[in-house]
């Protein structure tokens, strides 16, 4: 029997959890499955452990675990696979199959683009507005998912007719938001479309509109916040490919993850870490937990 476990991330705003409930659940619609649950890393219930559990406890012997993130850090690369290795043992019944993350497509871009169209940014002039864009995303210790945030911004620079796209992060790793605010009125912008590179409402997402209207006064221009990713219909798409490929055995490759994941596990017990300082007041301290260390040539 086929099961799909939603995996979402965790906030501590009920908020953004109620949403990500509410989007798998329109997604859920679209599929066929008889056993669909939804489950979180972390600061939130049920978990993972408890996901799983209740597939199987109604039948499910194929088990398609979908996480519903932006980039492949350190969550799904050693977080997610540790605890499906836990659950391969615990139900060696059960098949699993591990999903893509979201990544960045042409879904994630065109998805993007409409937010910025939807923030009012108009252009009907030759050449580039004088606008800027800042992408904003959560910030991770997994240099990987940085990097791809900068892609996705260099993508959107390639379609849309603004004078910059700068990305910043909300935490752990710099140029945090303020900053790049900063870099685009240093650069000359007259107007400023923030858009958030998020799934859904959270703690961090308020904390960017607290924030504005004092940058606003600092730096005396317009700075617009577009809407995160919510319920846009190309989200659900991109999440019904992710399942498809998984189902087709082309999804993520759960076996080597859980090598690595087991490898770090057993890294993370016997070594002393000195990130914590940087991530303990993030929403997501306990990803140096699980980040995946680089490997050097």
């Amino acid at each position: 029997m086929e099961a799909i476990l939603f995996i979402g991330h965790g906030s501590r705003d009920p908020e953004g959890n109620q949403q990500l409930l509410q989007f798998t659940n329109q997604v859920a619609k679209r599929l066929t499955e008889p056993v669909i649950e939804t489950c979180f890393l972390e600061l939130a219930l049920p978990d993972i452990r408890d996901g799983i559990r209740s597939c199987v406890k109604r039948g499910a012997t194929h088990i398609t675990v979908v996480p519903l993130m932006l980039f492949p850090a350190g969550h799904f690369k050693t977080h997610i696979p540790h605890e499906l290795f836990h659950a391969m043992e615990a139900y060696p019944h059960v098949t699993f199959r591990y999903a893509q993350a979201l990544g960045v497509n042409a879904y994630t871009r065109s998805i993007l683009e409409d937010r910025l169209f939807q923030a009012g940014f108009k252009h009907d002039g030759e050449g580039r507005s004088e606008s800027a864009v800042l992408v904003v995303g959560r910030g991770s210790s997994d240099a990987d998912a940085n990097s791809e945030l900068y892609k996705m911004s260099r993508l959107l620079y390639e379609r849309a007719p603004v004078a910059m796209v700068e990305t910043a992060f909300m935490g752990v790793t710099d140029p945090l938001f303020a900053q790049g605010i900063e870099r685009c009125v240093r650069l000359g912008a007259r107007e400023i479309y923030v858009l958030p590179y998020f799934l859904f409402t959270g703690i961090l997402i308020k904390r960017m509109e607290q924030a504005i209207p004092s940058l606003e006064e600092i730096y005396g221009i317009r700075i617009v916040l577009g809407e995160y990713f919510g319920y846009h219909s190309l989200l659900a798409d991109l999440v019904l490919e992710r399942i498809s490929e998984a189902k087709q055995g082309i999804g993520a490759p759960l076996d080597e993850l859980i090598i690595l994941a087991k490898h770090h596990h057993h890294e993370h017990h016997h070594e002393h870490h000195h990130e914590h300082h940087h991530e303990h007041h993030h929403e997501h301290h306990h990803e140096h937990a699980f980040a995946v260390k680089e490997e050097r040539p």
